[in-house]
């Protein structure tokens, strides 16, 4: 594998180089959620809701995973910009350790967090049965979750994004096979319904674990004998946690939103179509933000090797570049969603009800398109120069106090109902926006000095 620096050289370049490759692979990983969509949908229209009420669940382990693999692609990335070899292995070491605590957290909360969840969501029924029935199998799949989310860090700090593109690719593939295989119960296989969804997945988990350890052994920087030398270190495991934890708390955020949309969703709307609508939507409102998560990992890796080397000019290059190519391909993809939202959700569903509810979420949230692709590069650059906290404080506007505020204000005290909720998002992100960009001026000019060209 070739060396990675990416404190020379055209920035333009650079974030083609980590975002496109990333961006392939998070469309993979994006169709795969929309070929476990399809498949709960042909299931009933109940396993689809319960598995959309299973999504905020989900984050708990997303959360936490995601927060120890960010947080050690910020610093990994730092300390390989400083050329710090001995920092960079005792990173991926004292994350490891991290992880299987993670693990353990995770495995041992299962049997009473999902149920409770579950109930607290309003969720009951057969949507609540096969819900709880498919989150248990994912939680008891966790290891391979962390593991992958510790080595892919490890890896985009390199540079490395084809790795974990390649690897969703072939998950991708292998989830067109085995989830009809465990789902209908092909080849004398029992019909395992939403179970055989979430094996399918644990299984592909598994195997991801296996090809990137490969890669990672085999990449530029990583030294398996200077890896087996190092020890936990008290100073790294703090400087994980206080890099990660924003991450993870603001992916606890996101989780709670997701879970009081579900919920004023239910309240005003009772009964599974518009659930199972919104679920279907969020696929394809996935795929339309493709772009905002490989730019994320382009300026978090980017930012944070320059920050390590000290070449400042090149983060502020980094952000205009960034939000330029950003905000150019969110507007494209409002221009294609706004029109065709009807016949995208037909792929999901073909009931004429869960087509409509879709539809009017689709149109409505293609204006707050852009605002995801704003608060993805902002909120990435603060990462990279080691200010992450900002994170959490948007994301608790975000996702929790102005959504219990507008939801109830618009949907029920105005009477606009599932509008209300919808109109609410739009506007609540935007206000996030013009926080972010405030803030973010001042943390750049406070951290790294006034830069007149950007």
């Amino acid at each position: 594998m070739s060396q990675y620096n990416l404190t020379e050289g055209p920035i333009p370049h650079h974030i083609r180089q980590l975002a496109v490759p990333a961006s392939i692979g998070m469309f993979f990983n994006t169709m795969y959620n929309v070929v476990d969509t399809f498949y709960a949908g042909r299931i009933s229209t109940e396993a689809l809701a319960g598995m959309t009420i299973s999504f905020p669940i989900f984050f708990v382990i997303l959360g936490l995973s995601s927060g120890i693999g960010n947080g050690t692609s910020a610093l990994a990335a730092i300390a390989l910009g400083s050329k710090d070899d001995k920092t960079f292995h005792g990173l991926a070491y004292n994350a490891v350790l991290l992880g299987i605590m993670a693990i353990l957290l995770i495995t041992l909360s299962s049997g009473v967090l999902i149920p409770l969840l579950f109930s607290l969501s309003g969720a009951s029924g057969q949507a609540y049965d096969l819900g709880v029935s498919y989150t248990k199998v994912i939680f008891y799949g966790s290891a391979f979750f962390v593991t992958n989310s510790i080595i892919n860090g490890l890896l985009n700090a390199q540079g490395d994004t084809k790795s974990y593109r390649n690897f969703l690719i072939i998950g991708f593939i292998l989830n067109l096979i085995l989830d009809p295989l465990f789902i209908f119960g092909w080849f004398n296989l029992p019909r395992l319904g939403t179970v055989g969804v979430a094996l399918a997945t644990v299984i592909i988990q598994g195997i991801g674990s296996v090809y990137l350890s490969l890669r990672l052994h085999k990449s530029h920087y990583f030294k398996l004998e200077d890896f087996r030398r190092c020890r936990p270190s008290k100073s790294l495991i703090h400087d994980l946690i206080k890099q990660g934890l924003p991450a993870s708390l603001n992916i606890a955020t996101i989780a709670i939103g997701i879970f009081i949309i579900n919920f004023f969703i239910l309240r005003f709307a009772p009964g599974p179509v518009t659930i199972a609508a919104y679920g279907a939507s969020m696929r394809i409102e996935q795929i339309a933000l493709l772009p905002a998560i490989g730019l994320n990992i382009a300026v978090l890796t980017i930012t944070g090797q320059n920050y390590g080397a000290g070449k400042y000019d090149r983060i502020y290059e980094v952000k205009k570049i960034s939000l330029y190519i950003g905000i150019t391909m969110m507007f494209i993809a409002g221009l294609v969603i706004y029109p065709f939202a009807p016949i995208f959700l037909k792929f999901f569903n073909s009931e004429a009800d869960v087509i409509q509810a879709g539809t009017t979420y689709l149109r409505i949230e293609a204006f707050a398109l852009p605002t995801y692709i704003i608060l993805n590069v902002l909120t990435s650059l603060l990462q990279g120069i080691k200010k992450p906290n900002f994170t959490v404080v948007v994301g608790l506007y975000r996702q929790i106090f102005m959504p219990v505020i507008l939801f109830q204000g618009l949907a029920g005290m105005l009477n606009m109902g599932i509008k209300g909720i919808w109109l609410s998002i739009v506007v609540i992100n935007w206000s996030a926006v013009i926080m972010a960009l405030a803030y973010t001026f001042y943390k750049l000019r406070k951290e790294l000095g006034t830069n007149q060209n950007h």
